[in-house]
Protein backbone atom coordinates (compact mmCIF):
# COMPACT_ATOMS: atom_id res chain seq x y z
CA UNK A 1 0.00 0.00 0.00
CA UNK A 2 2.78 2.42 0.93
CA UNK A 3 4.52 1.67 -2.37
CA UNK A 4 1.37 2.51 -4.34
CA UNK A 5 0.96 5.79 -2.44
CA UNK A 6 4.57 6.78 -3.14
CA UNK A 7 4.26 5.84 -6.82
CA UNK A 8 0.99 7.78 -7.16
CA UNK A 9 2.52 10.79 -5.41
CA UNK A 10 5.56 10.69 -7.68
CA UNK A 11 3.33 10.49 -10.74
CA UNK A 12 1.34 13.53 -9.61
CA UNK A 13 4.54 15.46 -8.85
CA UNK A 14 5.95 14.75 -12.31
CA UNK A 15 2.70 15.84 -13.99
CA UNK A 16 2.59 19.07 -11.97
CA UNK A 17 6.29 19.77 -12.62
CA UNK A 18 5.85 19.13 -16.33
CA UNK A 19 2.97 21.60 -16.64
CA UNK A 20 4.53 24.27 -14.39
CA UNK A 21 8.33 24.21 -14.22
CA UNK A 22 8.63 22.48 -17.59
CA UNK A 23 6.32 25.01 -19.22
CA UNK A 24 8.31 27.88 -17.69
CA UNK A 25 11.56 26.43 -19.03
CA UNK A 26 10.16 25.94 -22.51
CA UNK A 27 8.66 29.43 -22.73
CA UNK A 28 11.03 31.66 -20.75
CA UNK A 29 14.41 29.93 -20.91
CA UNK A 30 14.52 27.92 -24.14
CA UNK A 31 11.74 29.88 -25.90
CA UNK A 32 10.53 26.94 -27.97
CA UNK A 33 8.76 27.62 -31.23
CA UNK A 34 6.11 25.01 -32.16
CA UNK A 35 6.39 26.10 -35.80
CA UNK A 36 10.16 25.60 -36.01
CA UNK A 37 11.45 23.02 -38.51
CA UNK A 38 13.29 20.22 -36.73
CA UNK A 39 16.49 18.64 -38.17
CA UNK A 40 14.75 15.34 -38.96
CA UNK A 41 12.59 17.24 -41.46
CA UNK A 42 15.08 19.82 -42.70
CA UNK A 43 17.89 17.27 -43.15
CA UNK A 44 15.83 14.16 -43.92
CA UNK A 45 18.26 11.62 -45.41
CA UNK A 46 16.30 8.44 -44.59
CA UNK A 47 19.24 7.24 -42.49
CA UNK A 48 20.08 9.33 -39.44
CA UNK A 49 17.59 12.16 -39.95
CA UNK A 50 14.11 10.63 -40.23
CA UNK A 51 10.78 12.28 -39.29
CA UNK A 52 9.23 10.05 -36.63
CA UNK A 53 6.03 9.86 -34.59
CA UNK A 54 6.27 11.46 -31.16
CA UNK A 55 5.44 8.22 -29.38
CA UNK A 56 8.33 6.43 -31.05
CA UNK A 57 10.73 9.29 -30.30
CA UNK A 58 9.65 9.24 -26.65
CA UNK A 59 10.22 5.49 -26.39
CA UNK A 60 13.56 5.82 -28.17
CA UNK A 61 14.86 8.48 -25.78
CA UNK A 62 13.26 6.94 -22.70
CA UNK A 63 14.91 3.55 -23.07
CA UNK A 64 18.18 5.11 -24.24
CA UNK A 65 18.63 6.75 -20.83
CA UNK A 66 16.69 4.23 -18.72
CA UNK A 67 19.71 2.00 -18.11
CA UNK A 68 22.13 4.46 -16.52
CA UNK A 69 19.56 6.95 -15.26
CA UNK A 70 16.18 5.82 -13.90
CA UNK A 71 17.14 2.18 -13.26
CA UNK A 72 20.79 1.88 -12.20
CA UNK A 73 20.90 5.30 -10.50
CA UNK A 74 18.21 4.64 -7.86
CA UNK A 75 19.47 1.07 -7.41
CA UNK A 76 22.84 2.48 -6.35
CA UNK A 77 21.35 5.41 -4.42
CA UNK A 78 19.29 3.02 -2.28
CA UNK A 79 22.53 2.10 -0.49
CA UNK A 80 22.17 5.42 1.35
CA UNK A 81 18.57 4.61 2.31
CA UNK A 82 15.24 4.77 0.51
CA UNK A 83 14.44 8.36 1.54
CA UNK A 84 17.56 9.95 -0.05
CA UNK A 85 17.02 7.77 -3.13
CA UNK A 86 13.38 8.85 -3.38
CA UNK A 87 14.30 12.53 -2.96
CA UNK A 88 16.86 12.23 -5.74
CA UNK A 89 14.45 10.39 -8.05
CA UNK A 90 11.79 13.05 -7.54
CA UNK A 91 13.56 16.38 -7.17
CA UNK A 92 16.86 15.43 -8.81
CA UNK A 93 14.97 14.34 -11.91
CA UNK A 94 12.81 17.47 -12.04
CA UNK A 95 15.45 20.12 -11.33
CA UNK A 96 18.66 18.50 -12.62
CA UNK A 97 18.27 15.43 -14.83
CA UNK A 98 15.24 16.54 -16.83
CA UNK A 99 16.58 20.07 -17.29
CA UNK A 100 19.94 18.75 -18.48
CA UNK A 101 18.41 16.36 -21.03
CA UNK A 102 15.82 18.91 -22.13
CA UNK A 103 18.52 21.53 -22.67
CA UNK A 104 20.76 19.10 -24.54
CA UNK A 105 17.92 18.22 -26.92
CA UNK A 106 17.04 21.86 -27.55
CA UNK A 107 20.65 22.85 -28.22
CA UNK A 108 21.09 19.87 -30.55
CA UNK A 109 17.87 20.59 -32.47
CA UNK A 110 18.93 24.19 -33.00
CA UNK A 111 22.28 23.07 -34.35
CA UNK A 112 21.38 20.56 -37.08
CA UNK A 113 21.10 17.71 -34.60
CA UNK A 114 24.81 17.84 -33.78
CA UNK A 115 26.45 16.60 -30.59
CA UNK A 116 27.84 18.85 -27.88
CA UNK A 117 31.35 18.17 -29.20
CA UNK A 118 30.61 19.48 -32.68
CA UNK A 119 28.75 22.49 -31.30
CA UNK A 120 31.57 23.35 -28.89
CA UNK A 121 34.09 23.10 -31.73
CA UNK A 122 32.17 25.62 -33.79
CA UNK A 123 31.35 28.01 -30.94
CA UNK A 124 34.74 27.83 -29.20
CA UNK A 125 37.55 26.24 -31.22
CA UNK A 126 38.46 22.91 -32.90
CA UNK A 127 40.64 21.83 -29.98
CA UNK A 128 37.64 21.95 -27.64
CA UNK A 129 35.74 19.80 -30.13
CA UNK A 130 38.43 17.13 -30.00
CA UNK A 131 38.50 17.21 -26.19
CA UNK A 132 34.72 16.88 -25.97
CA UNK A 133 34.63 14.04 -28.48
CA UNK A 134 37.39 12.22 -26.59
CA UNK A 135 35.43 12.56 -23.35
CA UNK A 136 32.30 11.27 -25.08
CA UNK A 137 34.25 8.38 -26.60
CA UNK A 138 35.76 7.36 -23.26
CA UNK A 139 32.37 7.67 -21.58
CA UNK A 140 30.74 5.47 -24.22
CA UNK A 141 33.52 2.91 -23.86
CA UNK A 142 32.85 2.70 -20.12
CA UNK A 143 29.07 2.43 -20.58
CA UNK A 144 29.34 -0.18 -23.34
CA UNK A 145 31.88 -2.21 -21.38
CA UNK A 146 29.77 -2.20 -18.21
CA UNK A 147 26.49 -2.95 -19.92
CA UNK A 148 28.03 -5.54 -22.19
CA UNK A 149 29.42 -7.32 -19.14
CA UNK A 150 26.18 -6.96 -17.16
CA UNK A 151 23.96 -8.31 -19.94
CA UNK A 152 26.41 -11.14 -20.61
CA UNK A 153 26.26 -12.04 -16.91
CA UNK A 154 22.45 -11.92 -17.01
CA UNK A 155 22.45 -14.34 -19.95
CA UNK A 156 24.66 -16.69 -17.93
CA UNK A 157 22.49 -16.44 -14.81
CA UNK A 158 19.10 -16.47 -16.55
CA UNK A 159 19.34 -18.37 -19.86
CA UNK A 160 15.56 -18.10 -20.23
CA UNK A 161 16.09 -14.43 -21.11
CA UNK A 162 18.30 -15.09 -24.15
CA UNK A 163 15.61 -16.05 -26.67
CA UNK A 164 13.20 -13.23 -25.72
CA UNK A 165 15.97 -10.63 -25.95
CA UNK A 166 17.23 -11.69 -29.37
CA UNK A 167 13.77 -12.34 -30.81
CA UNK A 168 13.11 -8.65 -30.24
CA UNK A 169 15.44 -7.89 -33.15
CA UNK A 170 13.17 -9.25 -35.94
CA UNK A 171 10.14 -7.81 -34.13
CA UNK A 172 11.77 -4.36 -34.10
CA UNK A 173 12.76 -4.61 -37.76
CA UNK A 174 9.18 -5.55 -38.64
CA UNK A 175 7.86 -2.56 -36.69
CA UNK A 176 10.36 -0.26 -38.40
CA UNK A 177 9.39 -1.45 -41.87
CA UNK A 178 5.66 -1.27 -41.07
CA UNK A 179 5.88 2.29 -39.78
CA UNK A 180 8.45 3.74 -42.15
CA UNK A 181 7.88 1.89 -45.41
CA UNK A 182 4.24 0.88 -45.19
CA UNK A 183 2.98 3.95 -43.34
CA UNK A 184 1.07 1.85 -40.81
CA UNK A 185 -0.73 3.49 -37.90
CA UNK A 186 1.20 3.21 -34.64
CA UNK A 187 -1.45 1.50 -32.50
CA UNK A 188 -1.89 -1.90 -34.17
CA UNK A 189 1.85 -2.67 -34.71
CA UNK A 190 2.51 -1.61 -31.11
CA UNK A 191 -0.11 -3.98 -29.69
CA UNK A 192 1.10 -6.85 -31.87
CA UNK A 193 4.74 -6.21 -30.93
CA UNK A 194 3.99 -6.02 -27.20
CA UNK A 195 1.92 -9.22 -27.26
CA UNK A 196 4.60 -11.00 -29.29
CA UNK A 197 7.35 -9.94 -26.89
CA UNK A 198 5.48 -11.32 -23.89
CA UNK A 199 4.83 -14.49 -25.90
CA UNK A 200 8.58 -14.85 -26.50
CA UNK A 201 9.16 -14.57 -22.73
CA UNK A 202 6.78 -17.48 -22.21
CA UNK A 203 8.38 -19.40 -25.06
CA UNK A 204 11.91 -18.74 -23.75
CA UNK A 205 10.90 -20.22 -20.39
CA UNK A 206 9.97 -23.50 -22.09
CA UNK A 207 6.22 -22.91 -22.61
CA UNK A 208 5.20 -23.32 -18.93
CA UNK A 209 1.62 -24.19 -18.08
CA UNK A 210 1.00 -26.19 -21.25
CA UNK A 211 1.50 -29.73 -22.47
CA UNK A 212 4.43 -28.49 -24.55
CA UNK A 213 6.49 -27.83 -21.40
CA UNK A 214 7.19 -31.51 -20.87
CA UNK A 215 7.17 -32.37 -24.55
CA UNK A 216 9.66 -32.11 -27.37
CA UNK A 217 9.24 -28.34 -27.80
CA UNK A 218 9.85 -27.56 -24.14
CA UNK A 219 12.82 -29.91 -24.08
CA UNK A 220 14.28 -28.26 -27.19
CA UNK A 221 13.96 -24.79 -25.66
CA UNK A 222 15.63 -25.88 -22.42
CA UNK A 223 18.41 -27.61 -24.34
CA UNK A 224 18.91 -24.54 -26.51
CA UNK A 225 19.04 -22.28 -23.44
CA UNK A 226 21.56 -24.57 -21.77
CA UNK A 227 23.74 -24.52 -24.88
CA UNK A 228 23.78 -20.71 -24.98
CA UNK A 229 24.29 -20.51 -21.22
CA UNK A 230 27.51 -22.47 -21.67
CA UNK A 231 29.01 -19.67 -23.75
CA UNK A 232 31.71 -17.80 -21.80
CA UNK A 233 30.98 -14.24 -20.72
CA UNK A 234 33.69 -12.82 -22.98
CA UNK A 235 31.98 -14.39 -26.01
CA UNK A 236 28.59 -12.94 -25.09
CA UNK A 237 30.22 -9.56 -24.52
CA UNK A 238 31.79 -9.72 -27.99
CA UNK A 239 28.44 -10.68 -29.56
CA UNK A 240 26.70 -7.79 -27.80
CA UNK A 241 29.36 -5.30 -28.91
CA UNK A 242 29.02 -6.57 -32.48
CA UNK A 243 25.26 -6.04 -32.23
CA UNK A 244 25.83 -2.49 -30.94
CA UNK A 245 28.05 -1.73 -33.91
CA UNK A 246 25.58 -3.19 -36.41
CA UNK A 247 22.67 -1.26 -34.90
CA UNK A 248 24.65 2.00 -34.89
CA UNK A 249 25.55 1.91 -38.60
CA UNK A 250 22.08 0.91 -39.84
CA UNK A 251 19.49 3.57 -40.67
CA UNK A 252 18.00 4.54 -37.33
CA UNK A 253 14.44 3.55 -38.33
CA UNK A 254 15.36 -0.07 -39.12
CA UNK A 255 16.45 -1.38 -35.71
CA UNK A 256 17.66 1.14 -33.14
CA UNK A 257 14.60 3.35 -32.94
CA UNK A 258 11.85 0.69 -33.18
CA UNK A 259 13.62 -1.59 -30.71
CA UNK A 260 13.90 1.21 -28.17
CA UNK A 261 10.23 1.96 -28.76
CA UNK A 262 8.96 -1.59 -28.23
CA UNK A 263 11.28 -1.95 -25.23
CA UNK A 264 9.65 1.14 -23.72
CA UNK A 265 6.22 -0.47 -24.19
CA UNK A 266 7.38 -3.60 -22.39
CA UNK A 267 9.11 -1.61 -19.64
CA UNK A 268 6.14 0.68 -18.95
CA UNK A 269 3.61 -2.17 -19.04
CA UNK A 270 5.81 -4.27 -16.73
CA UNK A 271 6.10 -1.40 -14.25
CA UNK A 272 2.32 -1.07 -14.33
CA UNK A 273 1.86 -4.80 -13.70
CA UNK A 274 4.33 -4.65 -10.79
CA UNK A 275 2.33 -1.84 -9.16
CA UNK A 276 -0.93 -3.73 -9.67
Amino acid sequence: MVTLVIAAGAFVLYIVAYHTYGRWLSRKIFQLDPQATVPSVALNDNTDYVPTARGVVFGHHFTSIAGTGPIVGPAIAIMWGWVPALIWVLFGSVFIGAVHDFGALVVSMRNRGQTVGDIAGRVLNPRVRMLFLMILLFGLWVVLAIFGLVIAAVFKMFPESILPVWLQVPIAVGIGVALHRKGAHLLLPSVIALATMYLTVWFGAGCPGTGWEGGALGEWVRSFNAHLQAWPIWLWTAVLLAYCYAASVMPVWILLQPRDYINSLQLISSLGLILI
